[in-house]
């Protein structure tokens, strides 16, 4: 097989040649192989191969698992993947090596994937592009002077660029949603405890964290939800392995009550201003879905946007003070010596004089928030909105500048940290942080599912992503409307590589 043909097929359409005979899972990986080592050298996607050892896993796949002998690359975050390294995106961990697989890493195998490497994510995945210090930059394959977002930045330029049909992701507050649009990508966040994060984490950023993948295609996203869902043991969440969310889309979902936001209430507080095209994709999509014969209404969501930035930042600032205790813990390095980024440095010292009231306070707005969205779904059954206010930003466009990080690195003298947070830093933080991409962080802090349908492409040849949200636990309607409106709108021949096999 070669690699133009490789990049042909979603994950099902390489796992159905592979079970034909039409071609071996061998010649599969190889060529996978080939175009990672090819184009990763400029795309800067990948962090770390293991080729080798990939291959002798293949040697032990179930012929009969729904991606057996299909290639994919795990995020280096959180997905552990035992005795090897796991960085974080930070020099402050580049030696640190798992001590056991993750529960999702060892369901990806279980499902017959092949795991050839990690992606890029920027430092802790605290940022919304990927640039971390301690590693090259992922490039966007729509535009190589372009980023590819973040968190989740080299696994989408992974897909986008077709070194593998879907590369695994994690999303705490836009994290898959984000990269999806800006790379023209389907991206799926599931609901809260949906899919596991054990056994070296119970909940991660208090559960706004939920792992799974970006993909070319919808059934790749819903095979592979029924293949890792499920608590495992010890799970905070009694979420139980279900199976049906690759079935839901062989049914349309039905006429749907579909709410229709600019974001306003989310995007205003932040000081947000949306990009003319990104107004024209959603209204784009309004049409497609009452064209499909869903009731389409103009709503805002019920929630209050300046205290929903605030309430993530605080909990943001406080786990990333937590995180670095951690790390210090692993490495057996203080944490004044840590060999982190300022802007990271910066941020947890705020997050080290945050009040624990304050902490408890901003995690029962998201209870209220959750709450006004439980009500808000009685009488919608999804919530459209954009996913960034922009398409992606140019390389290094976000990323705090020096004259940014001499400030921060003032924090450091004895009380300032502290005074800084009582004069307001936490809300220029909020919204210096959240300008840019204000509306995914609702369904992380509600627990909601939600997605990115890659719809629209702008006159300069950047994708923008839509973004639709369901009630909690509601992925098979989402999926089976996100089914619905990919065979209409055939949003695959947008993609910078032909899709073809499906």
């Amino acid at each position: 097989m070669e690699v133009d043909e490789y990049r042909r097929h979603d994950g099902l359409g390489l796992a159905a040649l592979i079970r034909s005979g039409e071609v071996s899972q061998g010649e599969v990986f190889e060529a996978a192989c080939a175009g990672i080592e090819a184009d990763n050298p400029s795309l800067a996607a990948v962090v770390r191969t293991r080729f080798e050892r990939a291959r002798a896993e293949g040697q032990q796949v179930d012929p009969a698992a729904p991606f057996a002998g299909v290639p994919t690359l795990a995020k280096d975050l959180l997905m552990a993947l035992e005795g090897e390294p796991l960085a974080f995106g930070s020099a402050s961990l580049a030696d640190w090596k798992a001590p056991v697989d993750s529960t999702l890493v060892t369901r990806l195998r279980e499902a017959g994937l092949s795991i050839l490497g990690q992606t890029a994510t920027p430092e802790l995945g605290l940022m919304g592009i990927t640039e971390p210090r301690a590693f090259p930059h992922p490039r966007n394959p729509w535009n190589a002077a372009h980023s590819p977002g973040g968190s989740s930045g080299g696994a989408a330029a992974s897909v986008a660029a077709g070194l593998v049909p879907l590369a695994m992701a994690g999303d705490g507050g836009g994290s898959i949603r984000i990269p999806a649009s800006y790379c023209g990508l389907f991206g799926l966040k599931p609901s809260r405890g949906r899919v596991p994060l054990g056994p070296m984490h119970a909940e991660v950023w208090q559960g706004a964290v939920v792992e799974h993948a970006v993909t070319c295609s919808v059934r790749d996203s819903a095979a592979l939800l029924d293949a890792t869902n499920g608590m495992d043991e010890g799970a905070p969440y009694p979420v139980r392995r279900e199976q049906g969310f690759l079935a839901a889309l062989a049914r349309p979902p039905g006429p749907l009550r579909v709410a229709v936001s600019l974001g306003e209430p989310l995007g205003k507080p932040m000081g947000t201003v949306l990009d003319p095209q990104v107004r024209l994709a959603v209204e784009e999509a309004a049409r497609t879905l009452e064209g499909l014969g869903h009731h389409v209404e103009w709503v805002e969501p019920p929630v209050d946007g300046e205290r929903l930035a605030d309430s993530y930042l605080t909990l943001y600032l406080g786990h990333l003070t937590a995180d670095l205790a951690w790390i210090s813990q692993q490495t057996d390095v203080a944490v004044s010596r840590l060999d982190i980024e300022p802007s990271t440095r910066a941020i947890a010292r705020l997050g080290s004089c945050l009040p624990v009231r304050d902490y408890e306070l901003a995690k029962r707005y998201w209870n209220e928030a959750a709450r006004a969205m439980g009500d808000f779904h009685r009488r919608y059954d999804m919530l459209l909105m954009p996913v960034a206010a922009a398409p992606a930003p140019r390389l290094g466009e976000l990323y705090p500048p020096p004259a940014r990080e001499r400030l921060m690195s003032l924090l450091a003298i004895p009380g300032i940290a502290r005074l800084a947070l009582k004069a307001g830093m936490l809300k220029r933080l909020a919204r210096d942080a959240l300008a840019r991409t204000p509306f995914t962080q609702l369904a992380n802090l509600t627990g909601q599912p939600a997605m990115s349908l890659p719809l629209h492409v702008t006159p300069a040849g950047l994708p923008v992503g839509v973004q639709v949200i369901g009630a909690m636990g509601d992925e098979r309607r989402l999926l089976a409307l996100a089914a619905q409106v990919e065979a209409e709108v055939q949003w695959q021949r947008h993609l910078p590589r032909p899709l073809e096999g499906r």
